[in-house]
């Protein structure tokens, strides 16, 4: 008897030291600011996209702070402190700032990985953690693109993304972030290996794309992020046929006024998709 094929989460055991030396600072001064004090009153706004509940006072309250004010490193290494009710605020702030900010690509790769480790270890015992479930998600996406679609598609990686976004938005389908990012996956593979072999293969298509990029717009429409990836998927999905119609959902992107430091890096970056 053959023996079982080995979870694709396996592949990403790390090695790497939990510290990745020191982060790179938000290179902006202008932004948004928050405290703990306050923090409730913009919480409906910055966390639309996710419906994660409010924070009570105290370190996590802080925590969250820092991170909407772009000080990455310190809000992660606060949740960190208070798990595992911080992992969620850990997570989103480690990969947050390794998709955006951080420079090493092998720095990049190992935060994504300790972020996919936790959010596993945390369904290990809670299959329905949403917060678990997403960012385990959006860390091994991130971590696929880093060694290539098609190779992480090889070791199953592409499935374990598809599987916990289809499982969140089923527990809760006003998620909008889900939305987006399953639509991102679907749009990635197609792209990578075609319409006909994504729907046999992978059951990914293009309508089904556009569909989740429409209604997780439709749930949260100030999401630069959003507007971004759906502008990166139409070109995945149909080609420069629909550039005109990709750079219109840059464009919108780059004249929204960011609510958040991680917001501030989306519209700084659909700025510069127009430059280029």
């Amino acid at each position: 008897m053959n023996p079982p094929p080995p979870d694709p989460l396996s592949l990403l055991s790390s090695r790497e030291p939990d510290t990745v030396g020191q982060w790179t600072r938000l290179p902006y001064r202008d932004g948004p600011r928050f405290n703990a004090a306050d923090l409730h009153l913009h919480w409906p706004r910055l966390h639309v996209g996710q419906g994660l509940p409010t924070p009570p006072q105290g370190p996590l309250a802080e925590g969250w702070a820092l991170y909407h004010s772009g000080d990455f490193e310190r809000a992660a290494a606060l949740g960190l402190a208070h798990a595992p009710d911080g992992l969620a605020l850990a997570n989103q702030a480690t990969a947050i700032y390794a998709n955006y900010l951080e420079p090493r690509e092998s720095v990049r790769q190992a935060l994504f990985k300790q972020v996919a480790e936790r959010a596993t270890a945390q369904l290990a015992s809670d299959p329905d953690d949403c917060q678990a479930l997403y960012w385990q998600a959006y860390a091994l996406g991130r971590y696929s693109q880093g060694i290539s679609v098609a190779r992480a598609l090889a070791q199953g990686l592409g499935t374990k993304v598809k599987g916990a976004l289809e499982h969140l938005i089923a527990l809760r389908p006003q998620h909008a972030d889900a939305h987006v990012a399953l639509a991102a996956f679907h749009a990635e593979v197609i792209d990578k290996v075609g319409s006909l072999v994504g729907r046999m293969t992978y059951g990914v298509r293009t309508d089904a794309a556009v569909s989740l990029f429409e209604r997780g717009l439709q749930l949260n429409p100030h999401s630069a992020s959003a507007l971004i990836e759906y502008a990166r998927g139409l070109l995945m999905l149909h080609g420069d046929s629909r550039m005109p119609e990709a750079t219109r959902l840059y464009e919108r992107a780059a004249h929204l006024e960011p609510a958040d430091a991680r917001e501030r890096l989306d519209v700084e970056l659909a700025r510069a998709g127009l430059i280029d």
